[in-house]
């Protein structure tokens, strides 16, 4: 069987054009100048940490609550599945495993993320970036964890499970490697190779 753990931006879902339209409708209401392009050229880190690059500390949760508010009408139409997405989390269903959705999204836009993307997941567990996902990996009971990102292999390490690394975001396939990922995918068209030559022996473990 095997259960599997996925990111979602860069994973699952390609979320820069409506992320930087969010960010572009953000800069303007605020006054402040964000370089949309730099923003999703590095996503993974949750939405605080990546305002703290253009924000002072107590200017945070103010414009925290304007992006949650232009996120559901701008970003979530505007995504798109990444290639492969879908026949890898049906690939994993289909074999009788459960899918869990771990992100440094916040669960409710992520949760409307994946429905509209209409990916048939379990759970979602959302707002946790790196190692801070391993309890949620580890608490449904995942045997690996997908991700683009290398803080998606120190959370399949924080989650005793085998990291999936897809070279999809930020990092290219030889920086994925070097920091550890037990497998390195192009995107996800490869997955559902590799999980069904993988499943049958992992959930023997």
């Amino acid at each position: 069987m095997g259960s599997v753990g996925f990111d979602l931006d860069m994973t699952l879902a390609d979320t820069r054009a409506g992320i930087a339209a969010v960010y572009d409708e953000l800069a303007l209401r605020i006054g402040v100048a964000i370089d949309s392009a730099a923003v999703v050229a590095r996503l993974g880190p949750p939405l605080e940490l990546e305002l703290a690059n253009w924000l002072p500390a107590e200017e945070i949760p103010a414009a925290v609550a304007v992006f949650r508010s232009l996120y559901p009408s701008t970003a979530v139409p505007a995504t798109t599945l990444m290639p492969g997405a879908r026949q890898a989390v049906d690939a994993v269903r289909r074999a009788g495993g459960r899918v869990i959705v771990v992100t440094g999204k916040n669960p409710l836009d992520a949760a409307r993320t994946v429905e509209f993307l209409g990916l048939e997941v379990d759970e979602i567990a959302g707002s946790v970036f790196g190692a801070a996902k391993g309890p949620a990996i580890t608490d449904f009971g995942a045997l690996a964890y997908v991700g683009d990102h290398i803080a998606d292999i120190d959370a399949a390490r924080a989650g005793g499970v085998v990291s999936v690394a897809v070279a999809t975001g930020h990092y290219p396939a030889g920086k994925l490697r070097d920091h550890g990922a037990d497998v390195v995918l192009g995107d996800l068209t490869e997955f559902a190779e590799w999980f069904d030559g993988w499943r049958i022996p992992a959930a023997l473990v």
